[in-house]
């Protein structure tokens, strides 16, 4: 998969995988890196779906109707990416934070939800449910921040609130942050982040 790597302070430390929104690119999200831990490493990934043009992380049917079997398929690919990249660059593959938006979002919750241990936690903005019907591994006490728009057209608010009910029932430890500005990503949510991530994180630093 086509991506950035950036080695932090510590190769040991936490690594961030970036993941963009429909039509973004694998250097969208760098700043926001920056804002959330400056000495994190980053691997920031292109999405391998074309559709008209823009970059997604797998195939939609239509506008909020993903389609499952592709959404599995990339899903795995993405685990089996982090894994070779791990061997490749020499990061802890056990502390690897997603930072998503929007369909980087989901296919970063899609790994929470079939994978035990694809990530150490996740900033999830703007995210759906991945896929529903699907018994959940056990989460407990992992890390997960849902950034979500009470008037957000693309990403319904009772979609974040039934993934936080769902991650939470699988044990996660979920913060559901919302704002008022539609599916935009704003300055005020990446400052929630950033101070979640460092209350929930500051431990990866000394150790």
């Amino acid at each position: 998969m086509k991506h950035v790597f950036k080695k932090g302070k510590d190769l040991k430390g936490t690594t961030l995988l970036l993941l963009h929104g429909t039509g973004g690119s694998e250097r969208d999200l760098l700043p926001l890196a920056d804002a959330i831990d400056p000495e994190a490493n980053i691997l920031s990934v292109l999405g391998n779906i074309n559709e008209n043009g823009m970059a997604r992380f797998f195939k939609r049917l239509s506008e909020g109707v993903f389609d499952l079997e592709d959404l599995k398929f990339r899903t795995a690919e993405l685990y089996a990416f982090l894994n070779e990249s791990a061997r490749e660059y020499g990061f802890d593959r056990s502390k690897v934070v997603a930072v998503g938006y929007s369909n980087g979002a989901n296919i970063a919750g899609s790994l929470l939800f079939h994978y035990q241990d694809a990530l150490a936690g996740a900033i999830l903005h703007h995210p759906m449910v991945p896929i529903r019907e699907l018994e959940l591994p056990d989460m407990t006490g992992l890390p997960v921040f849902i950034g979500a728009g009470t008037n957000d057209p693309i990403c319904p608010s009772e979609e974040s609130s039934e993934l936080n009910t769902l991650l939470s029932g699988a044990g996660a430890e979920v913060l559901l942050h919302w704002e008022d500005y539609g599916h935009q990503l704003t300055a005020p949510e990446v400052k929630a982040a950033a101070d979640w991530y460092a209350e929930s994180f500051s431990h990866n630093t000394s150790n």
